[in-house]
């Protein structure tokens, strides 16, 4: 009975280590829907010009991932995830001079360097869930995850809005006044820039500060916490050699990659689309917090279903069929009701991280950690597909308008997140 209270006390405590780590990742991640318009307008960037920040950003996680499964080996779950936090406080101490020289390559460089230390924590975290628990309710719990993820990336949005694009259609129409001295709008630009320098600060020792709290705590290593099948070999996994001989693990990187990619275009984009679609850039800089209560919803309904009710792999269908269905009626409505369909994305989309990873790492066996650095190489999805989005509509001549390339894009990405719902994710 003792032994039964001490382990369900470590799961507790282990859980809300991990949910920590979570909300870090979502607030740091969702800044990049703020930044998107913020630099855009400081820097006199084109769309996108704007959307490299997904890029620089998400682009780490395809660089990094492996990298990072060769330190946590080193290292440790507990030492790499406090190395990951030091590393993104260091990309937040890059904002200041960024700001200071109105530098976009810059502000793009620190971006990269938060997005190094964010991969080094993602592939640390996300396995420790899926493993501490059965595989089938994996999804539940990466979904519990995920609304720690989703509330700090709500807080975010509120937060740095307000900072960063206080009063954004008055500071437009000053830069735009034909009135304007050259000397006069840069200091407005200046100004504007050096909005990121306290926030960024604070950000900066916020990191520090919780990296110090993990490195001091009992959170054991991933290898302790496995169970035997993630440290030999599984059924499916014996005789085998390499992690390219489980198809449901390649394909389930290009799942993450179209999944990632999906939410950054609904998530991140929904500002700059609702700014095409006539609103206000005050009013469209909230636009992305009602993502994220889409997703909060959807966390919800997930864990409520999974797996009691239905299976993560038939949930997953389902979420598929609905992005495909947003994404059509957003195509054709206007207004409040197209934008209103991005941020009904996000519940589409809560359940697709949670049940593509475990599934994509399901009787890896001793391959576990390598498949799930190439699950986290997947997220480069967040880097490519928003600045492929704003070439599309921009310079490719193709003659398709922002709806219809949005159309066109998310109807691939979660066309075949359907395909691998049904198809793809058996293991064989």
């Amino acid at each position: 009975m003792q032994n039964s209270t001490n382990s369900n006390a470590n799961y507790r405590y282990q859980i809300t280590i991990i949910g920590i780590l979570f909300a870090v990742f979502g607030f740091v991640t969702w800044l990049n829907s703020i930044l998107i318009p913020f630099l855009k307008k400081s820097c006199e960037l084109s769309d996108q010009q704007a959307y490299y920040v997904a890029t620089a950003f998400f682009f780490a996680y395809f660089v990094m991932a492996l990298p990072s499964s060769w330190i946590l080996e080193r290292l440790g779950t507990k030492k790499g995830m406090t190395l990951g936090l030091f590393i993104m406080s260091a990309g937040a101490l890059i904002f200041i001079p960024a700001a200071e020289a109105r530098s976009y390559g810059m502000f793009l460089s620190g971006l990269f360097v938060l997005g190094t230390g964010l991969a080094l924590l993602q592939t640390a975290s996300n396995p420790y869930v899926s493993v501490i628990g059965p595989i089938e309710s994996a999804a539940k719990r990466i979904s519990i995850m995920g609304i720690c993820n989703k509330a700090a990336g709500i807080m975010a949005n509120l937060l740095f809005g307000t900072l960063l694009l206080k009063n954004a259609d008055a500071i437009q129409k000053q830069l735009t006044d034909a009135a304007i001295t050259a000397e006069a709008k840069a200091q407005l630009l200046s100004d504007l820039a050096n909005r990121v320098v306290m926030p960024y600060s604070v950000m900066a020792f916020f990191l520090a500060i919780v990296g110090i709290v993990i490195y001091r705590s009992s959170l054991p290593d991933i290898s302790t916490q496995a169970s035997h099948e993630a440290d030999g070999d599984t059924e499916l996994s014996r005789g085998r050699t390499s992690i390219f001989q489980f198809p449901h693990t390649l394909l389930g990187a290009l799942a993450i990659f179209t999944y990632v990619g999906a939410e950054v275009m609904a998530g991140d984009v929904i500002t700059i689309y609702g700014k095409n679609l006539g609103f206000s850039e005050d009013t469209s800089k909230f636009f992305t917090t009602f993502g994220l209560i889409g997703l909060l919803v959807g966390y919800f309904v997930s864990i409520i279903l999974i797996p009691k009710h239905v299976t993560q792999e038939r949930w997953l269908a389902v979420s598929a069929v609905l992005g495909i269905v947003l994404s059509v009626v957003s195509y054709f409505a206007s207004g409040s009701v197209a934008v209103g369909c991005l941020a009904a994305m996000g519940f589409s989309n809560a359940v697709m991280w949670p049940a593509i990873f475990p599934i994509g790492i399901k009787d890896l066996g001793r391959f576990t950690n390598t498949g799930s650095a190439l699950l986290i190489m997947g997220i480069l999805g967040g880097a490519v597909i928003p600045p492929f989005y704003g070439w599309l509509y921009e310079r490719s001549g193709l003659g398709l308008d922002f709806r219809a390339a949005f159309l066109a894009i998310m109807f691939v990405c979660y066309g075949y997140i359907l395909f691998y719902a049904f198809r793809g994710s058996k293991p064989r």
